[in-house]
């Protein structure tokens, strides 16, 4: 059997768009479900749009998502360099040598020729120029012009290589997502193949690079799906036609309203992230917030990217790497364009949280304690962690509610306080501080034992005090566990705030 080859190749032209990382994610779970290899070639043959930094935004992206290659510009492999523009002499040759074959031919036309040759075709009735079989023989090329010519034109003036495509022929193409695809060739134009500065264009660098690599599987986005037929001409003329990888272009990730691809515009206007990490914009120096930044664990993201598009055919959501792996296959990706759904994004990454052990949030709820002298060592960690995990969907999430826990309230909630706040509730707070300002440590069942045991001994209804209570300590009318938010703040902090609310109530209410 053929080894399975599959390779994500992304320009480093700018951040890397989420729908990128979906392509990268669904080469990666079919290698390695078919025990094959994924590999990452880096193509900047686009020098004009190269961006400074891109490339290592690349493989820190896929990086943090796990989504490690066998073979890449900073693994290396059997067909190094794995970077289009240290490739740049193989694909001169195979330009040249598509040129020998017939297959090809040089093209002298300048800007203002071919700007000459659209304004007649206008004139004509034609509203698009195009450069084929019907047009070439009246353009500036090795085709129309003498060999004489030619050679005195190579010498003296730029020239582009362009592919010659047939003027009478029906181009198929098998699609493993879409199945058969066909285009008349007279409906083509002869692609660049080799650029007036010796860079290759996309057509010519992603065939020559996927026949030299032993690429079995071309897998990448339907915008590339125009290309394909230029492609499959390439493989033709080349001889490779017995050799070509299958095809598979995955559908588009809409925007969330389903009208059309999703762009980061989409992203700053509905207020998430479309950037695996966050990423400073080239033109207006504005960094721009990354999936990473914005708290979403790359599990999380990696199982929510799974779906846009590909379902597994059961009702399994929740999927590890490696069942995912076990799972994919391409003949369930969908045709039709995926929804981007920030909110299923949110609804993986609440789940993933709740997974994380204690100790993974250490660190952060630390640096919200230490400052309000409630940080002991992680001595109740536990406790904290246990107090709002449920309650998020993200780090910051915990972080806010737990900051609000623990810096004293300012005031309390005064709608709240008037209507519950009474004598009995009065009552009920002081017994209570007085005992808990017996000991500091406290367990949240034990608190819930005594408060009890002492509304009882008291008279007084337990929901008459509970409202006041949580006011005294958090200074709001609702939030998590009450009994659980005495125990991290301990007996002599609960004590202290319940005795200077106790102050302040009487002050607000007369009582």
């Amino acid at each position: 059997m053929k080894e399975i080859r599959v390779r994500f190749a992304p320009s480093p032209t700018g951040s890397l768009h989420i729908g990128g990382v979906r392509t990268a994610l669904y080469n990666y779970l079919f290698a390695k479900k078919l025990n094959g290899k994924f590999i990452i070639r880096i193509e900047d043959t686009d020098q004009n749009r190269y961006v400074d930094k891109a490339e290592e935004y690349i493989y820190d992206s896929l990086r943090w998502l796990g989504l490690e290659a066998d073979e890449s510009v900073e693994k290396g492999g059997p067909f190094a360099p794995y970077k289009q523009s240290e490739r740049l002499d193989i694909y001169k040759k195979h330009a040249y040598d598509l040129v020998e074959k017939g297959w090809a031919y040089f093209a002298f036309d300048t800007a203002e020729d071919l700007e000459q040759a659209r304004e007649k075709s206008k004139e004509g009735g034609v509203s698009t120029f195009q450069y084929n079989a019907a047009t070439r023989m009246l353009m500036k090329n090795s085709l129309s012009l003498s060999p004489d010519e030619v050679e005195q034109l190579k010498q003296n003036q730029p020239f582009v290589i362009r592919l010659k495509v047939p003027k009478k022929e029906e181009i198929r193409l098998n699609d493993l997502i879409r199945g058969w695809v066909m285009v008349h060739s007279s409906t083509m134009d002869d692609k660049v193949l080799l650029k007036s500065d010796g860079m290759p264009t996309y057509h010519l660098a992603n065939v020559v690079d996927d026949y030299l690599m032993k690429i079995s599987h071309v897998i990448r986005g339907e915008e590339w799906l125009p290309s394909a037929p230029t492609h499959v001409l390439l493989y033709q003329a080349f001889g490779w036609q017995n050799e070509m990888p299958l095809f598979a272009h995955l559908p588009l990730l809409l925007k969330p309203e389903g009208d059309g691809k999703l762009s980061k515009r989409d992203g700053m206007l509905h207020g998430f992230p479309v950037f695996p990490l966050s990423w400073t914009d080239t033109e207006t120096g504005n960094v721009i917030s990354g999936f990473r930044e914005e708290g979403y664990l790359p599990e999380a993201l990696i199982n929510f990217l799974a779906f846009q598009g590909w379902n597994p055919g059961t009702e399994q959501e929740i999927f590890s790497i490696w069942e995912l792996i076990e799972a994919f296959s391409l003949e369930r990706i969908g045709k039709s364009g995926t929804r981007f759904d920030i909110q299923k994004a949110k609804w993986f990454n609440h789940y993933y949280l709740q997974q994380k052990p204690d100790v993974f949030f250490a660190e952060a709820i630390s640096k919200v304690l230490e400052p309000c002298g409630l940080w002991k060592e992680g001595k109740k960690l536990g406790a904290w962690v246990n107090l709002v995990k449920s309650r998020s969907s993200f780090v910051a999430d915990m972080l806010t509610e737990i900051r609000q826990i623990a810096t004293w309230p300012v005031a309390p909630d005064e709608e709240t306080l008037k209507s519950k706040w009474n004598e009995d509730a009065k009552r009920g707070l002081i017994a209570f501080s007085d005992l808990l300002a017996e000991r500091e440590d406290w367990s949240a069942e034990e608190l819930k034992f005594v408060f009890q045991s002492e509304m009882e001994k008291l008279g007084i209804k337990p929901g008459k005090v509970l409202p006041n209570l949580r006011m005294a300590l958090t200074g709001k009318a609702a939030g998590p566990d009450l009994m659980t938010i005495a125990e991290v703040l301990g007996g002599t902090i609960s004590a202290q705030r319940m005795r200077d609310s106790l102050q302040r109530f009487s002050l607000l209410t007369g009582i």
